[in-house]
């Protein structure tokens, strides 16, 4: 068995988790092998020092009991064990977290219980052609997919028996470098988009390469024409930049286990929502559901709104926010049985790929993420715009790159109290300060972004569009790069604010050496996985587009209409 606890891992019989109390005389489980086989010897000491106490004392019994009674008159009761230190709650409970999305994660890993074999045999895992490391430094990008598949215990009766699953609801689950925020992406599922070619493990363990297609609907990325979860993976990697780290799958059954498992989720409607397609019956206010009532409300759309997808995905981010409240509730992380059952219907409606495919490192994921405070986890939907047919939707490119700039370069849709102010305060005033004569500005380009031909379309628009005619292509870089950098020397500061300027470069690009360069010589400028394209800005914009849909997730006022 592969167990993690609180003070490490290690393989051991689950049997010797369970350890007699002589206190309450009760077994109690001990997730901790050191705590288990030390409490074991204590009671094996205690019970070797009863037995001597018996074969050694020759006197009567009733006179021994007697002497007893009379020394503990003058002393009071003797106890022949040392005390056991009270056991803290950090000990009480594991961090677990196997949820069945990567948000629940945040909301449910601070401490969990009973880690069995059994549990790594529930999760379903999908070879995508991605192994990572269950945790990684820096950023990370979870995807996240609600399959509409109908077959399976506890689906029957949802439409389309014959359904092989699309990407029916799919959020993309991006969590900070420093952990200090999170944002959620929700992705329509009707958007139309272009799906890439994807590699498929097949059962025989052979792999099968699947045509992609451009201009269609993006929930067959999934199921159609047997993508698996790896196409999907890709086509959310084409669509935003962003370099997904893990994914995690899950059907119907997932909503109703989940929510019936932590005792139900509080939402809010600001009508009364009869829906018939959905089976949702619900009156105005707020209202605590679970199972089938809580499916019906993360289903239901006709009801809402003006009856769309769109619509359906503020209901299911609503849904979401609540629920990963009542997953943070002490009430939830501490009753055993609530855990328990959490454990159960989380890993059994979950489908991972292999970086995290066994409890343990599930464990390790939610431990990781549970560092988000929930105030700063941001749902937001993908910006589209309707679709000349009436029953799909369009990127809308205006709102949807700046907004995935700001995910890609780790600006969070909401404030937070950075870390280490102070170094980022002084890679701002980099940027602050004169700023050189175009004409004056000498650069190197390299081309570290992937994109061929990237170097030379930056020189061009440099010298034809900006002015900068002292510039040069340098040819590809050593290696490819995730961001752009400029490395100048302190007598070129000027000139590097320029080009800074021009190029929409972070703060963070700029790298300023200690030396003075000579006179005529160029800086140089390596172009990263976020050049776009010459003429667009490489950083981010620090506050979202306008009008685009967000909730917070500690906001317990958003009501459905």
């Amino acid at each position: 068995m592969d167990a993690q606890g609180p003070g490490g891992a290690g393989d051991f019989d689950p049997a010797d988790q369970w350890v007699f109390d002589p206190n309450t005389g009760n077994y109690e489980l001990r997730l901790n092998p050191a705590e288990t086989s030390a409490d074991t010897t204590e009671l094996r000491a205690v019970s070797r020092s009863s037995s001597e106490d018996e074969a050694t004392d020759s006197e009567p019994r009733g006179r021994r009991r007697a002497a007893r009674r009379e020394k503990e008159k003058e002393t009071g009761p003797v106890s022949r064990r040392k005390p056991k230190p009270k056991k803290s709650k950090a000990k009480k409970a594991l961090y677990w977290g196997s949820g069945t999305l990567a948000f629940l994660l945040v909301g449910g890993s601070a401490a969990a219980y009973f880690i069995y074999q059994h549990l790594n045999n529930n999760i379903s895992k999908v070879d995508v052609g991605e192994n990572n490391a269950a945790v990684s430094d820096g950023p990370m990008n979870i995807l996240l997919i609600g399959t509409d598949r109908r077959d399976g215990k506890g689906n029957e009766g949802y439409g389309d028996a014959g359904s092989v699953g699309h990407a029916d609801t799919t959020l993309l689950f991006h969590v900070s470098a420093d952990r200090s925020n999170a944002t959620v992406l929700s992705i329509p599922r009707d958007m139309i988009t272009d799906i890439p070619d994807c590699r498929t493990k097949q059962k025989d363990g052979s792999f099968k390469t699947i045509p992609g297609e451009s201009e269609v609907r993006f929930n067959t990325s999934l199921g159609q024409e047997g993508r698996d979860p790896g196409c999907t993976w890709q086509t959310v990697e084409k669509l935003t930049g962003l370099e997904i780290n893990h994914f995690m799958m899950a059907d119907f059954n997932a909503i109703k286990e989940m929510s019936t498992a932590v005792g139900g989720v509080e939402v809010c409607l600001a009508k009364d929502i009869n829906d018939p397609k959905s089976h949702l019956n619900l009156t105005k206010g707020r209202h605590t559901i679970k199972g089938e009532e809580a499916l019906a409300f993360v289903r239901t759309r006709h009801a809402v709104g003006f009856g769309g997808d769109l619509d359906r995905i503020k209901l299911q981010q609503q849904f979401l926010s609540a629920l990963m409240r009542k997953m943070k509730s002490s009430g939830t992380l501490t009753s055993p049985g609530k855990m328990w059952d959490l454990a159960q219907s989380a890993t059994k409606a979950l489908t991972v790929d292999t970086g995290i495919g066994t409890v343990s490192k599930l464990a390790s994921l939610g431990k990781n993420l549970s560092k988000v405070d929930l105030k700063n986890v941001t749902f937001a939907t993908v910006p589209v715009v309707d679709n000349t047919d009436g029953a799909t939707v369009l990127l809308d490119k205006t709102k949807a790159e700046p907004l995935f700039a700001m995910v890609r370069q780790d600006v969070s849709l909401t404030e937070v109290k950075k870390k280490e102010k102070a170094e980022k305060d002084k890679q701002a005033a980099r940027l602050k300060g004169t700023k050189a004569d175009p004409a004056d500005v000498r650069v190197k380009v390299l081309n570290g972004s992937g994109q061929f031909g990237a170097a030379q379309e930056t020189v061009d628009w440099m010298q034809n569009t900006e002015g900068m005619i002292r510039t040069s292509n340098g040819g590809n870089a050593p290696s490819e790069l995730k961001k752009t950098t400029l490395e100048y020397a302190p007598n070129q500061a000027d000139q590097a604010r320029r080009l800074a300027d021009s190029m929409g470069l972070p703060a963070s690009a700029m790298k300023e050496g200690t030396k003075d360069a000579e006179p005529m010589a160029e800086m140089t400028l390596t172009l990263g996985a976020d050049f776009k394209g010459a003429g667009t800005p490489i950083s981010a914009p620090s506050k979202a587009p306008k009008d685009i849909q967000r909730v917070e997730a500690d906001d317990k006022n958003v009501c459905a209409k």
